[in-house]
């Protein structure tokens, strides 16, 4: 299993090996454990997208003295007993949460497709196009706006996929098969969440339909990730065929409606044409007497996704109502004071301002600061052993937030269009590359602060932590030369004021009464 990943990224393993060991995807060593809670009314919580937990029709399960229940368990008993090294070691990977691990999944092939098209010979660029993924150049770019946007989509698919299968579970409440007959051993500490429909089966099908439509050319390798996953809850002695099928009809209709509203989120206007990236760059230019310029060599015609700031964001209806206040004056004295503190940090580099620096950079070749923030959620859910629901919902909103926040970051680098600190200051360098977008604000600050802040709502003991790994990140870029101050303090600032829409919305679901 983990070799078809390496096999995967092996045709870009020098971008992987350059990047910092925390970049290289990898998978958390964590095995079935013990949830704390079971969350009984989880299928009344308000989904995001579906209208409610009964809104997907799911039929009702063979009772379990019916001869074809006792059928399907004689076919679960026949697969244990023949089963290969392979399938056991399947198991052990896949887990009783299996959400973490296509989440993982979807931060490799983030970090794989994470590769910026070169120019051609003649100088000019040719953009990744959906319509001929196979390019050149391939598609997609897995940049951070795509990234947060591939997470968000699959995520919440995955939560209203729960909330489904958790109101059929205990509508109907089939008991597992190992808890129906003895000879049977679960894979996995015990539990009492009925089997029927199968959680894993609406994971695995929703998953793979979303990354499948976000990374087309892994159609073939997410099916054979979708089916060992599959093949893993009946050996598992957790399921049987039904409880399995019953979860892939509610995982067909979540990532169907999932995607119904993707294709019409704005997200395949963001990367404009010259003409319009022109005419945003004179607007702000008019509006405010500066403009930021591309320093790249050969220049690249249109910076990154223009119009990232017109897509539809998760929880607020404007994103006008959360743009930032201005950025200084380039004559101020607030602006002069920042230039000098960007030349000292440039002079004086410390050890620890570099290792922060290098920390946070999830550049090119790595799962972006979208996917960091991730790996952070992933590893709290499962020091605080979070049910695959609970999983679910934290993955899901706090994706959301990401990508609200990073929806308003857009808007703001090309309203204002601020020039980065290599532009502004004579024979400035940086440790860490020049992003091709606009300055103000910045990206890792806002991504950051909204993830941070979702992760303190769900995880309160672990809240101040998070925050001061966030403002870690937003200085990060300060040190690196990436950034003005101003970029990531008012970037932190806007990243909490977005996530609190999401954190609102999370209240009012019904999970925390």
């Amino acid at each position: 299993m983990r070799n078809k990943i390496l096999t995967l990224i092996s045709a870009f393993g020098l971008v992987v090996l350059v990047s910092c060991e925390k970049d290289m995807p990898r998978y958390l060593p964590y095995e079935g454990y013990s949830f704390t809670e079971l969350n009984e009314n989880g299928g009344d919580w308000t989904p995001v997208l579906e209208d409610s937990g009964a809104a997907i029709a799911v039929d009702a399960p063979d009772a379990s003295d019916s001869q074809a229940y006792q059928d399907e368990l004689a076919e679960v008993k026949e697969a244990m007993a023949n089963m290969t090294d392979e399938q056991k070691k399947a198991i052990k990977y896949w887990t009783n949460n299996p959400a973490i691990r296509w989440n993982e999944i979807a931060l490799e092939l983030i970090a794989k497709y994470n590769l910026i098209p070169g120019p051609n010979d003649d100088g000019t660029y040719t953009l990744p196009n959906p319509a001929n993924p196979e390019g050149p150049p391939a598609f997609p770019f897995a940049h951070p706006p795509y990234a947060c946007r591939a997470l968000a989509y699959m995520s919440v698919a995955q939560f209203d996929g729960l909330i489904t299968a958790w109101h059929y579970k205990y509508e109907y409440n089939r008991a597992a098969p190992y808890q129906l007959d003895e000879d049977i051993e679960y894979a996995y500490e015990e539990n009492n969440i009925p089997s029927y429909p199968s959680d894993g089966a609406v994971i695995a099908r929703a998953s793979r339909k979303i990354l499948t439509a976000m990374f087309p050319l892994e159609a073939e390798y997410l099916q054979e990730m979708e089916d060992e996953n599959l093949e893993s809850l009946l050996l598992s002695g957790g399921y049987v065929s039904s409880d399995i099928d019953a979860g892939l009809v509610i995982g067909d209709a979540v990532s169907a409606t999932g995607l119904a509203r993707a294709s019409n989120d704005g997200m395949k206007n963001a990367q404009t044409p010259k003409a319009v990236s022109d005419s945003i760059k004179q607007a702000a230019y008019e509006r405010f007497g500066w403009a930021w310029d591309n320093l790249e060599i050969p220049t690249r015609p249109v910076g990154l996704t223009p119009l990232f700031g017109k897509v539809t964001m998760w929880s607020i209806d404007d994103v006008e109502s959360v743009r930032p206040i201005p950025p200084p004056q380039l004559d101020s004295q607030e602006f002069l004071d920042d230039v000098e503190l960007l030349k000292d940090y440039a002079r004086n580099m410390t050890d620890e301002h570099r290792r922060i620096a290098n920390f946070w950079q999830d550049g090119l070749g790595t799962y972006t600061p979208p996917g960091h923030w991730n790996r952070i959620a992933n590893e709290m859910i499962v020091e605080h052993k979070l049910n695959p629901l609970q999983t679910t919902r934290t993955l899901a909103y706090m994706n959301m937030a990401i990508m609200d926040s990073g929806i308003s970051c857009w808007d703001a680098k090309y309203y204002y269009h601020y020039p980065r600190p290599i532009q502004m200051i004579e024979n400035f360098e940086t440790i860490a590359g020049t992003p091709n977008f606009p300055s103000y604000t910045s990206g890792h600050s806002v991504f950051s602060a909204a993830a941070s802040e979702v992760l303190a709502y769900i995880f309160p003991d672990e809240a101040a932590k998070v925050r001061g790994w966030a403002e870690e990140a937003a200085i990060s870029r300060v040190y690196g030369g990436i950034h003005w101050s101003f970029d990531a303090f008012i970037g932190t600032e806007q990243g909490r004021e977005v996530s609190q829409y999401t954190i609102d919305r999370a209240k009012a679901d019904g999970a925390d009464n």
